[in-house]
């Protein structure tokens, strides 16, 4: 089961994660992602790794196999 992270102490609220997931990820009244805690299904993993490799300061990431 993979699931996205984000590592609050690289996030800028650039907001890319957002526009590639918006299933998964949302943004607060600040910019930043709010995640939904979900497990990423194989269907969205592909976007998940773009995602992950869009992130401009390496904040977000997948975890599990």
């Amino acid at each position: 089961m993979r699931k996205l992270e984000i590592d609050w102490t690289r996030c800028d609220g650039h907001g890319l994660c957002a526009t590639l997931l918006p299933d998964d990820v949302t943004l607060d009244e600040w910019g930043f992602p709010v995640l939904t805690g979900a497990p990423v299904t194989a269907g969205e993993l592909a976007n998940a790794r773009r995602a992950v490799l869009a992130c401009p300061t390496l904040a977000l990431r997948l975890s599990g196999l």
